[in-house]
């Protein structure tokens, strides 16, 4: 599988960014061909608090339907409004998925 990673660290008022997310979500979730999206919310580390507020993942099955995807109109609204809004605690990251069963 192949993902674009979204990781926001902690934003100065929280409720603000939730709120904000909220409708980032509705122009994501027009990118073509994800085939999900998940979300994990930082709890907390090791020592406690975290730096870290929300860690998003586009995924797609192929990876010619995650480049079509990040070249999509669709995906370049989306890379627009999370930068334009949040650009100083946010990191976008390209990766390809191995899972290893136990």
């Amino acid at each position: 599988m192949f993902k674009m990673i979204a990781i926001y660290k902690a934003p100065a008022d929280v409720n603000a960014f939730n709120d904000w997310y909220k409708s980032h979500m509705e122009i994501a979730k027009k990118v073509p061909l994800v085939k999900e999206f998940r979300f994990s919310k930082i709890t907390g580390g090791p020592r406690g608090a975290s730096e870290l507020h929300l860690v998003a993942e586009l995924c797609f099955a192929t990876q010619n339907d995650f480049k079509t995807a990040m070249s999509s109109p669709e995906n370049m609204a989306a890379g627009k409004d999370a930068f334009t809004n949040y650009k100083d605690i946010v990191s976008v990251h390209f990766a390809e998925e191995e899972i290893i069963k136990v």
